[in-house]
């Protein structure tokens, strides 16, 4: 099984669990409020912490830092409320997560599976686990019924950032791709394509982090949408798409009170804002629409062209560039010449545009 280090608030309760797995060298228990180092060199990692109070957050945040890179799966056990406890999980970047009161077999049987995923990484496995991953922290923040949680959408922006900065975009599209549920797949589209836009561009980390953020939520007003209307497997009729296009400002009206910065909230308000004062909801033009918008608008666009939908077969790469160069005023040029660099990446070899 490798080296498993469980990570735990309670050294009584840590060493209870290693006895329930059977024992052995190859599992180490570390004291989160100790004064020793956590181990390096984990295939797997356990977090068992009863409270997740900030203070245990902050610990088991610098803990993980030592112990997991990037490769290693990462196995949360919840105490107390079971949503609350997978929405933390997620925003820790667990793999997975479990009740801590789950039955020994099924525990061990989940470590065996996870340990095993760690040593077979590599060649695809690790960019599949950051697309899940930044898939269980979309569902999350996709509820609806309040603002998500900064540190929750914090977790799942960097998780894209990652699997774009260590891997090609085209690999990140084909497996969003194969996610079933359209509007998941479409903010992980778009955020991939932010996040590979902002690499392109040079951006810093910081500015990189912001503008995966703006597009990770820009679509968020879509969870007030009735599912009938999103998941019409046909064209909209005019009613429903007045109803559908209400989502910008809903959107907006979701996040304006959780402490999102203005940025973030220009993305999720103004993404269907176009330069000539066509766009909706407020007909913005020109200098009144900021860079990150515009940036994530033509990322939106973009990804919609190229998606799978039950009423339409997808554009290639070169058409859905094409139809991008062909909205003339309605979108920044010189941004969208910048973009053809991304849409050569996404691009399939045997298909590949020419540079």
């Amino acid at each position: 099984m490798g080296r498993t280090v469980i990570l735990t608030d309670d050294l009584g309760r840590g060493e209870r669990l290693v006895r329930n797995l059977g024992g052995g060298p190859g599992l180490v228990v570390h004291d989160l409020y100790g004064d020793a180092e956590p181990p390096t060199g984990a295939t797997l990692v356990i977090s068992d912490v009863s409270a997740l109070t900030s203070d245990a957050v902050l610990r088991l945040r610098r803990a993980l830092a030592v112990a997991r890179d990037r490769a290693t799966p990462f196995l949360a056990l919840i105490h107390g409320n079971l949503g609350r406890g997978e929405i933390q999980a997620t925003a820790l970047g667990a793999t997975r997560s479990l009740p801590a009161s789950a039955a020994n077999t099924l525990l061990a049987n989940t470590i065996s599976a996870l340990s095993k995923a760690g040593s077979e990484l590599g060649d695809g496995g690790d960019l599949r686990r950051c697309a899940e991953e930044a898939r269980s922290a979309f569902a999350a923040i996709f509820r609806g019924d309040t603002a998500p949680p900064a540190a929750l959408v914090d977790a799942g922006t960097t998780i894209v950032n990652r699997a774009i900065r260590e891997t090609k975009v085209r690999d990140w599209l084909n497996i969003v791709a194969g996610f079933d549920d359209v509007t998941h797949r479409h903010c992980l589209t778009v955020a991939g394509l932010a996040a590979a836009f902002a690499q392109s561009l040079g951006l810093n980390e910081a500015d990189a982090h912001h503008l995966t953020k703006g597009a990770l939520l820009h679509d968020i007003g879509k969870a007030r949408i009735p599912l009938a209307i999103l998941n019409k497997p046909a064209p909209l009729t005019p009613n429903e798409r007045i109803e559908m296009d209400r989502h910008p400002a809903i959107g907006h009206a979701m996040l304006i009170d959780g402490s999102y910065d203005a940025g973030t909230l220009a993305a999720v308000r103004s993404h269907h804002e176009y330069l000539d004062g066509s766009g909706y909801p407020d007909g913005l033009r020109t200098s009144e629409i900021p860079d990150l918008v515009r940036l994530i608008t033509i990322c939106d666009i973009f990804a919609a062209l190229i998606e799978t939908r039950p009423y339409k077969a997808p554009k290639s790469i070169r058409e859905a560039y094409a139809i991008l160069t062909a909205m003339g005023p309605k979108l920044d040029g010189d941004l969208v010449r910048a973009f053809r660099q991304v849409a050569v990446a996404s691009e399939q070899p045997a298909q590949r545009m020419t540079a």
